[in-house]
């Protein structure tokens, strides 16, 4: 009977095991194996073989032609590009105080290049547009919408530099339209990558590196594993790209998140699964980002225009990153940096122009990310945060958009005269905003939420390096608690004393029991 049930017993315990392996085999299949079948091996299938259109076997003699022709056969696609706020520069949003307003490039200020409204000419080179200009007329011609910018698969169509969002002349339109189809992961990238200037300028986790990066560099990414692009995530809808940026979104819509794919217990650990109630997925497995190019984190535009015998010059680090520029002040760089961690449920609000500044001798944040501990839509997500030092009006108390680019000298736009005070009357009058006459600097901050460059799991980040109390990730959320970081004299004065007791009630209550015992034997005599 023994043996039997030893037997017994035996086989439970191996089919516990096996039963167990499996199951950790079947929660980590939808994680990696299901999306690496899904998107590693897969090619994007042409819907149609457009060197086989009699309208698109012709010489165009601009870009405008060549959208016309395919609006010829999309035709009730323009409506939607139009409706777009990659089209618009701008959507409708709500924000808290100030109700409902159209927010976006045309309106909203940065700390890199201040803005786009006025320098159209050069910040257009990053539009779904042809010819933008300071009339805006481009936003209701459909002929306008530039196709080739995003449905290019060739990789060799490019924006003209300063040219309000024309292509450069040389390029060979005829065989970019024979091969045109969904947006690869270098359309999205020869504007995200570069924004603000430059490689990695300003996300921090979108760089040129991203085009084929390995798996250490980004998981989701890597030719070498999942290989995912970035339409993937970034789903569209009638031309509306979910995933907004909160540099310029202020409602908690049209996002995208990790759990769609992973869900919100993607851990064989349930301990590490209630983490996600309130840590994003991000903040864990981002552990460090531009790990490849440094990224900017500081920009001084109050030493911009310093000239060399009467000219302009540029200054870099031995890593070949600009650290002076006379058009644009000083910078510093970041690389393998630990994000900085804020609490964010999804809303924001933004300066706009001709907002007021409260103090301006604090920093001044152009993009406020909500959120706390109490709030239960809230979770800790890792950030980048972009310092600057750039022009305001210190009497009116407002930031200064200045006018920056122009052809010609003698325009009064800085990149070309490097005079402030034109610079700024001439910017702000375009923009029917007063102007003291004065120019002072004051330090803003900007928050970029990390949702690239994701670590392999291994890399993740440690439980020590945040349950700790010393140089915690999160030293600053100060709004809850968390164990092993934080901790009460009292508390810990009060534990003591409830070890003592604890031990003396033990001491007595043996001794008690010594005693009677004691007691009991002697009476039993």
């Amino acid at each position: 009977m023994r043996k039997i049930l030893l037997l017994l017993l035996s086989f439970g315990l191996v089919t516990a095991i096996i039963y167990g392996t499996l199951k950790s085999n079947e929660l980590e299949k939808p994680h990696i194996l299901i999306l690496k079948e899904k998107y590693s091996k897969r090619e994007y299938k042409k819907e149609a073989d457009h060197s086989k259109f009699e309208i698109l076997n012709q010489d165009f003699p601009n870009p405008r032609e060549i959208t016309k022709a395919c609006e010829y056969c999309h035709n009730l696609t323009a409506h939607e590009i139009m409706k777009s706020n990659h089209f618009n520069w701008e959507r409708v949003e709500y924000v808290k105080d100030r109700g409902i307003v159209f927010i976006g490039k045309k309106n909203a200020i940065n700390n890199f290049c201040i803005a786009a409204q006025g320098n159209e000419k050069a910040c257009a080179k990053c539009h779904v547009g042809l010819g933008l200009d300071e009339k805006g007329n481009l936003f209701t011609d459909p002929t306008n919408i530039d196709c080739m910018i995003c449905h290019d698969n060739t990789e060799t169509y490019m924006k003209a530099s300063e040219r309000g969002g024309e292509p450069e002349k040389s390029l060979d339109f005829k065989n970019i339209i024979h091969n045109v189809g969904k947006p690869k992961r270098s359309n999205c990238g020869v504007c995200h990558f570069f924004g603000g200037g430059g490689n990695n300028v300003k996300h921090g986790d979108l760089e040129s590196i991203q085009f084929e990066a390995t798996r250490d560099i980004d998981v989701h990414m890597a030719i070498d594993g999942v290989n995912m692009h970035c339409i993937d995530c970034h789903k569209t809808k009638e031309h509306n790209i979910f995933g907004k940026l909160y540099s310029l979104s202020s409602m908690n819509r049209e996002r995208i998140s990790c759990e769609e794919c992973h869900t919100n217990t993607p851990h064989n650990d349930d301990i590490i699964n209630e983490h996600t109630l309130k840590v994003s997925c991000q903040a864990c497995h981002i552990p460090i980002y531009a790990k490849a190019n440094a990224t900017m984190i500081y920009w001084d535009w109050s030493t911009a225009g310093k000239l060399k015998n009467g000219e302009p010059y540029i200054e870099k680090d031995a890593e070949g990153n600009k650290t002076y520029m006379s058009t644009k002040g000083s910078f510093k760089w970041g690389k393998n940096l630990k994000p900085d961690y804020i609490w964010f449920n999804g809303t924001a609000s933004h300066y706009l122009i001709g907002d007021k500044i409260k103090d301006p001798k604090s920093p001044l944040f152009l993009n406020t990310l909500h959120g706390s501990y109490k709030d239960d839509d809230s979770k800790i997500i890792p950030v980048k945060i972009h310092t600057a030092k750039q022009p305001y009006d210190p009497v009116n108390n407002i930031l200064i958009q200045p006018k920056l680019y122009s052809e010609e000298k003698g325009s009064g736009a800085f990149w070309k005269d490097f005079d402030w005070i034109k610079a700024s009357e001439m910017g702000m009058r375009e923009h029917g905003m007063p102007f003291s006459g004065k120019v002072g600097f004051i330090e803003t901050k900007m928050y970029w939420p990390l949702n690239h460059m994701v670590s392999p799991k291994e890399k993740a980040v440690r439980c020590e390096e945040c349950h700790t109390r010393n140089n915690s990730r999160i030293a600053n959320l100060r709004d809850f608690y968390i164990p092993g970081r934080d901790y009460s004299p009292l508390v810990d004065r009060i534990g003591r004393l409830l070890i003592v007791f604890t031990i003396l009630l033990v001491f007595v209550h043996g001794s008690g029991r010594i005693v009677a015992n004691h007691i009991r034997r002697r009476r039993t005599r």
